[in-house]
């Protein structure tokens, strides 16, 4: 694969649209996109989106050559090197199970690998974690992220733009994702200088 390289790793936190318009987005920007989704992430998908099949068609409602989706359980896999070079990761949505895990340093599944490799190689791993409300395991658990050089990016769309629609603010917080992994985009979410009244 040539071009700029991203995981999104798709877990059971509530928030199938994010993953999907994300993932809509990275091909768009020509992003070569390594897909893991967990079973929960699986479960999540047919509940919230219709999305019974883990492929770029079922995804994204078309054929993309972008896409390579990875066995969960696939420990030894490409992105378990990271001697593979990627451009980071994403996990969206994060359950503060998958939090809990990779703060933990467990890397039992390929997504909890990919983290890890992730944060080794020094890459950027972005967290949008998506639970409601938080207790403090939580709490520490993305300090502790944070502290090992993660973003948490909490799927908290803002309101300033004067959504009119739930797409509107599902790409309030796809476009921050996009802006911390450093993928161009149109996606109107920036906050304009207002005069003074």
């Amino acid at each position: 694969m040539g071009g700029r390289e991203i995981i999104l790793a798709i877990t059971g936190a509530s928030g199938g649209p994010y993953a999907l318009r994300l993932l809509d987005c990275l091909d768009k920007a020509g992003v070569q996109i390594h897909l893991i989704v967990s079973p929960n992430g699986r479960r999540l998908l047919a509940d919230e989106c219709d999305v019974r099949n883990i492929e770029d068609v079922s995804l994204l409602g078309r054929a993309c050559e972008r896409i390579r989706i990875h066995d969960y359980e696939d420990i030894g896999g490409l992105l378990a090197s990271g001697s593979h070079h990627t451009d980071g990761m994403v996990i969206c949505p994060c359950s503060s199970n998958t939090l809990g895990a990779v703060a933990s340093g467990r890397a039992d599944n390929l997504i909890g690998r990919a983290a890890c490799v992730t944060l080794k190689e020094g890459r950027r791993l972005v967290i949008v974690h998506r639970e409601m409300p938080v207790n403090g395991i939580d709490l520490e658990n993305m300090l502790r992220m944070q502290r090992a050089g993660a973003i948490i990016c909490p799927a908290s769309p803002g309101f300033y733009l004067r959504p009119r629609s739930i797409d509107d603010l599902i790409d309030f917080v796809v476009a921050r994702v996009l802006d911390l992994l450093q993928v161009p985009h149109m996606l109107n979410a920036r906050r304009q200088e207002t005069p003074s009244p």
